[in-house]
């Protein structure tokens, strides 16, 4: 058998767990907002964008809120009402009849949030009640995140619960698995890392205690689905929404060996800041490939060369995509053929209708 060229690998089928996919690009997670005003159900517009999108091997679908507690940013679409479920069910049929398999990513933003989307007006939650020196998008435009409570201990139960409902959510609608987002500075990793964690209890002080949480997330996810339709996202580094540690390489060298020991299908790396400086600090990202024995998946400012490069070096399993998905539905085929990309139109980014989301020429047009 002739040898394998290197950019060939990229596209080429990947077994996940039970789950084949037809190559090893992922698109990742993009915030767009455009969930139906007053449900945050998916609507028939997201439907095709996420058609346009089934090129790629696996689609983790945008953060979706497992409740309204957990709802940070406006027009974000939720996995916790029936109406959400079915909206959610449509697309799932539509990328599996174009031939792709999808995840949803399970998502409580904590105190990256503002009083008018918590339920009665009320405060964001967060671990310690410290105020992120970040912003979130409302009906007026960006803002400044609202000063968050710290949640009582007997709260974190009912937020478990809540990932766990959310779970069997996924499952109803015909999800392949679902990811939990336990990044970017959102309620997991809020506990997870000491900036944003001054608590005295059994979920704060030391790196087991501030991991508890995202475990007790997990294992109460494991009893819905099989560890191998589960993944998780990190982002060890990343100062994304005011959050960090002063000694990541330690707390995500634990988590990960914790996760391992749960067999998850995949963990979804962001290398560096979230859509910045891959070198933003030190840390030893092929420690973590090395600690967990299910797939890892590679994000952070990746292109075609680079992603080649990585899979050569077996320093990933696969590679995530986020902005270049947006502006090329079909990018899994300009990669293919090493073709021009289209620019992006980042005053589309958030919030509209169709323009700057499903109007994107393909190379096919």
């Amino acid at each position: 058998m002739p040898a394998q060229k290197d950019d060939e690998k990229l596209f080429q089928p990947y077994d996940l767990g039970d789950i084949r996919l037809a190559n090893r690009v992922v698109m990742a997670p993009l915030t767009r907002n455009r969930a139906t005003a007053g449900t945050d159900a998916p609507n028939d517009l997201m439907v095709e964008y996420y058609r346009q999108r089934s090129g790629a091997g696996l689609i983790v679908t945008e953060a979706s809120q497992i409740s309204q507690q957990g709802q940070g940013y406006i027009h974000t679409p939720g996995i916790y009402t029936d109406e959400q479920t079915r909206g959610w069910r449509k697309i799932n049929d539509a990328v599996h009849e174009a031939g792709s398999k999808i995840f949803i990513q399970l998502w409580h933003v904590g105190r990256i949030s503002h009083v008018s989307l918590q339920p009665g007006g009320g405060a964001p939650v967060a671990p310690s009640a410290i105020r992120a020196n970040s912003k979130t998008f409302v009906a007026s435009g960006f803002v400044e995140t609202s000063e968050p409570r710290a949640l009582d201990a007997s709260e974190l139960p009912g937020i478990v619960a809540d990932y766990a409902r959310a779970a069997e959510r996924a499952k109803e609608a015909g999800f392949d698995g679902v990811e939990i987002h336990a990044a970017n500075g959102y309620l997991l990793d809020q506990f997870q890392k000491d900036g944003s964690n001054h608590r005295a209890d059994a979920y704060g002080g030391s790196i087991e205690n501030r991991c508890r949480l995202t475990l007790e997330v997990v294992d109460a996810i494991l009893k819905v689905l099989p560890a191998g339709r589960v993944g998780i996202r990190l982002s060890p580094v990343s100062p994304a929404n005011d959050v960090a540690d002063s000694n990541p390489q330690a707390v995500f060298d634990y988590l990960v060996r914790q996760l391992d020991a749960r067999k998850l299908a995949y963990i979804h790396v962001i290398e560096g800041a979230t859509g910045g400086p891959r070198d933003v600090a030190p840390f030893d990202f092929l420690a973590l490939r090395k600690a967990f024995s299910g797939a890892y998946i590679a994000n952070n400012s990746y292109d075609r060369a680079l992603a080649v490069e990585t899979l050569a070096r077996d320093a990933a399993d696969l590679i995530a995509f986020g902005r270049p998905f947006i502006s090329n539905p079909d990018l899994v085929e300009r990669l293919r053929r090493d073709a021009p990309l289209n620019a992006l139109d980042a005053g589309t980014l958030y919030g509209g209708g169709a323009e700057g989301y499903t109007d994107y020429p393909t190379l096919a047009a």
